[in-house]
């Protein structure tokens, strides 16, 4: 997930534990729209890395920042008159 995102800051992101969805704005011909990518952290030893993987455990509480990061696209799309 390391790539040209990271050169950005998102748009917003939700955070529950260590599950956290980054909600990135992107622009188009038709107007602004939004992609979110959901990423776990765990420790390495003293050093923190990123997952996009998640075990029995994380799943509820990946549906939950799921469902959060859904509501924040559409108020920052009704906040921008684009949404439906």
């Amino acid at each position: 997930m390391k790539t040209e995102q990271a050169k950005t800051k998102p748009a917003s992101e939700v955070r529950f534990g260590n599950i956290r969805a980054a909600i990135w704005r992107n622009e188009g011909e038709s107007g602004p729209w939004y992609n979110v990518t959901i990423e776990r952290a765990y420790r390495d030893g003293a050093e923190f890395r990123y997952s996009p993987s998640f075990g029995r455990d994380d799943l509820l509480t990946l549906a939950k920042v799921a469902d959060q990061a859904h509501t924040e696209v559409f108020n920052l799309q009704r906040l921008e008159g684009t949404g439906d």
